[in-house]
């Protein structure tokens, strides 16, 4: 059997340096720069420039052993029950256009 994907309108931000903020609070919400600090924060944007930013997913599971990274170029997705994924760029270009 073959299927085409629903047209769903869904909410993505791509991870750069200069997005990493954005991408954070997309996810968690407001960051709380009192309890980070900027010597923390800046350690942080260190990390995720180097190593990538964990994402949780729905197939994660309760115990959490499944990890996805998105690396900087990814594309972080919203998707329809509010949870987030990392996409690479290749496939999120053939997959999504522009919504008005």
């Amino acid at each position: 059997m073959k299927f085409r994907k629903k047209p769903v309108v869904i909410e993505a931000i791509q991870l750069t340096p200069q997005t990493i903020r954005h991408v954070y609070e997309f996810i968690h919400g407001p960051l709380p720069m009192g309890r980070w600090g900027r010597e923390k924060w800046d350690d942080y944007c260190a990390i995720v420039s180097d190593e990538g930013m964990t994402i949780a997913t729905l197939e994660d599971g309760r115990d959490g052993r499944a990890k996805h990274v998105a690396t900087m170029g990814d594309w972080i997705i919203k998707g329809i029950q509010g949870e987030f994924y990392p996409c690479k760029p290749d496939i999120f270009n053939a997959t999504y256009e522009a919504a008005e």
